[in-house]
């Protein structure tokens, strides 16, 4: 992981941000280690697990988490956190899904009530905590339940089908481009574009400063306030290009799809890296978190274990994470504070 600061904060000396860099980036490294030892054992225990069918519904299961965890990346580097996001995936999937089944709308029309529903439902989110000053738990555990009771409202216990869907829409869940999976290939390209943001742009960097010492941002000049808003909005919009892939992906829908995934999410992003408390962490630890814990459901299933023991483990590895981020904060303010007093004259 990298630490990004704003840009009027003091640069530290070139050692002490080697060091942070050196400390932060082995937590990256340490999933993509833990990933290629979990996928080794499991292909010495199973051979089939390394088909090309296998590795192929690991990348796709993992794009729609990787992509909600990308936009709760945003959030949780403010210092908040945004419970929302699966029931704007379970809202978007049938509300799109209907939309495109009784009009016949295009591939094109579905994106974009996808996106304008996820973009209201972080609008709302953002408001009521940027400009309100709502605590962002209490707000979007409320927008949570309010959206899956509209869910449920607006379907009265009905499904959408795969055959009612436009072949278009299910073609960008099942198609591939030189080979490549279009959910994976739109992963990874919000991924590059969101990190790459984030780590060249002022404005991106202004997200850390938030989360890292939110009155110092305020005195630096940062605009707090529109900043937290674009992330809740970021993360809307997100979910609702999540819901519009998990219609393409799944084709059958029903109004509590992605139910309980808000967790699932916010695991993701503090097992990839991202501090709960806010400032530290990237979206591309966030994706590999993501990655990491649908290999372990992947993994479990094959091995034929039971699925109570999923939420075991990824209980575990939250609380691990959170762990190992509050050492590793304790170890590196000792570490500075004794650079500084060298430095000092």
């Amino acid at each position: 992981m990298t630490v990004t600061s704003a840009p009027t904060a003091p640069a530290r000396p070139g050692g002490e941000r080697s060091l942070l860099d050196l400390v932060l980036r082995a937590r990256e490294l340490s999933i993509l280690g833990a990933l290629v030892v979990l996928v080794a054992a499991t292909a010495i225990a199973n051979p089939r697990f390394l088909s090309a069918q296998g590795i192929e519904d690991i990348f796709l299961n993992a794009s729609i988490l990787a992509l909600l965890a990308i936009g709760q990346t945003l959030v949780v580097i403010t210092r908040n956190i945004d419970l929302s996001v699966g029931s704007v995936v379970g809202l978007v999937a049938f509300v799109t899904g209907k939309y495109v089944s009784e009009a016949g709308h295009s591939l094109l029309a579905a994106v974009l009530l996808g996106l304008a529903i996820g973009a209201v439902c972080g609008l709302v989110n953002g408001l009521l905590v940027s400009l309100c000053g709502v605590p962002a738990l209490v707000v979007t555990l409320g927008t949570l339940y309010v959206i899956q009771g509209l869910d449920h409202y607006l379907a009265h216990g009905q499904q959408i089908n795969a055959a009612d869907v436009p072949q278009s829409l299910l073609d960008l869940g099942s198609g591939n481009v030189l080979g490549v999976p279009y959910l994976p290939l739109i992963a990874v390209l919000v991924m590059l574009a969101v990190g790459y943001y984030l780590r060249s742009y002022p404005s991106g960097r202004e997200f850390y400063a938030i989360g890292s010492n939110p009155e110092a941002a305020r005195l630096a000049g940062v605009p707090i306030r529109r900043r937290v808003l674009t992330a809740y909005v970021m993360s809307g919009l997100l979910a609702g290009v999540a819901g519009v892939l998990w219609l393409a992906r799944f084709g059958t829908v029903i109004a509590d799809n992605a139910h309980g995934w808000e967790l699932k999410v916010v695991s993701a992003v503090v097992v990839g890296g991202v501090a709960i408390v806010g400032g530290v962490g990237t979206v591309y630890g966030a994706a590999l978190g993501a990655l990491l814990l649908t290999t372990i459901g992947s993994v479990l299933v094959v091995l034929k274990v039971n699925s109570f023991w999923q939420d075991a483990l990824i209980g575990f590895l939250l609380l691990l994470a959170i762990s190992v981020d509050r050492l590793l904060a304790v170890r590196m303010t000792r570490v500075l504070r004794r650079r500084n007093a060298r430095h000092a004259p």
